[in-house]
């Protein structure tokens, strides 16, 4: 019997409006109500998930959020962290190096806003529009973001950031953890930082089973997380490789797909 279920939020739980359906969200207090723990798993930040935990009352439920990809674990019964890992300083010089050129561009987490040196490119603006975030302005990165932080994002054209994905992850190999959780949008991570590996922590702390699990999800981040569950569902908008790794392919974000999980499995 599933337990757990785990929701990537981008192209998973919200649809292009990146709103929760009222279905959808009508589905998931119901199945709260008969027992079923919610994680929302994303590589956003804290802020950028609040709200959608506060509108499924996980306070209430005993859910958690899973935010920078597993880099922080919430409960939202005491909005205590119950895990950290945050990188290491000494990779910024090289990561800025790398990641802020003429086609890409370096961000980060100041407080609750999305900090980057050009607060103008487009997949800058659009992270802060998809976490509903204030953007800060640097006038350096380096000098301004010198303190442990869960991750780094590099944004830039899909052609661009392609390339850069496999260089550093061939560098910092055995050192951190990259990859692309968008097309545009390349994730640096502490080592071993994966939405399965931190989930994996918290079944433990649980007491429950990976064949307890259901996830969802639809983009390159979320591959970890549908291998690793007892049930792995990909979306029908989802990565082709993530379709081929799933147990099961819902229907897409569009289409209440994680509501139709729910009340196909639960």
């Amino acid at each position: 019997m599933y337990k757990i279920l785990a929701l990537d939020l981008d192209g998973t739980l919200t649809n292009s409006k990146k709103e929760i359906t009222p279905h959808t969200l009508e589905v998931l207090m119901q199945a709260q109500q008969r027992g079923l723990r919610l994680v929302l798993a994303s590589g956003r930040p804290t802020p950028g998930i609040l709200p959608l935990a506060e509108q499924l009352h996980l306070g209430e439920y005993g859910g958690y959020i899973l935010a920078f990809n597993g880099g922080l674990i919430i409960d939202c019964a005491t909005g205590k962290p119950i895990y950290q890992k945050t990188l290491d300083t000494s990779v910024y010089p090289h990561l800025y190096e790398k990641g802020n050129t003429p086609d890409l561009k370096i961000l980060s987490y100041y407080q609750d806003c999305i900090a980057c040196e050009d607060i103008e490119n487009e997949y800058v603006r659009y992270e802060a529009r998809l976490n509903k975030m204030k953007l800060k302005k640097l006038d350096s990165f380096l000098d301004q973001i010198n303190f442990p932080e869960p991750k780094c994002l590099i944004v830039g054209n899909p052609d661009k950031v392609a390339p850069l994905e496999k260089e550093l992850a061939a560098y910092y190999e055995g050192r951190l953890s990259i990859f692309r959780s968008e097309p545009f949008f390349l994730e640096v991570l502490p080592l071993g930082i994966d939405k399965a590996k931190c989930l994996d922590y918290l079944l433990q702390r649980l007491g429950l089973s990976r064949h307890e699990l259901i996830a969802c999800g639809d983009g390159f981040n979320d591959l970890s997380m549908i291998q690793y569950a007892g049930l792995g569902v990909a979306m029908a908008n989802a990565q082709e490789v993530v379709r081929q790794a799933a147990d099961h392919i819902t229907l897409s974000n569009e289409e209440d797909g994680v509501a139709a999980v729910v009340k196909r499995f639960f």
